[in-house]
């Protein structure tokens, strides 16, 4: 099978954890969205950078949205259940 990303890619990213690690990694054009506090965000920093560099990383991932449904809505009973009054 073949290697999705390149080795450079891989590297950037490595090199973004270990600056999230270090607690360096800042998030936004030239730092100023504060600090980074996701593994997440700071992959994605790393792959970002690497695309921008033209390096072997896939496209971003599109959102797939569900197609709605024409079916009712269930109405949700708000409040407490009504007691018989039979005894």
């Amino acid at each position: 099978m073949a290697r999705r990303y390149s080795k450079s890619a891989s590297k950037d990213v490595e090199r973004e954890m270990r600056a999230f690690k270090e607690g360096k990694l800042k998030s936004g054009p030239g730092g100023k969205g504060g600090k980074v506090k996701s593994r997440k965000q700071a992959i994605a920093i790393g792959l970002s950078q690497a695309r921008k560099e033209g390096k072997k990383v896939p496209k971003k991932a599109v959102g797939r949205r569900k197609k709605k449904t024409g079916g009712r809505k269930k109405k949700r009973g708000g409040g407490r259940h009504k007691r018989s009054s039979r005894r």
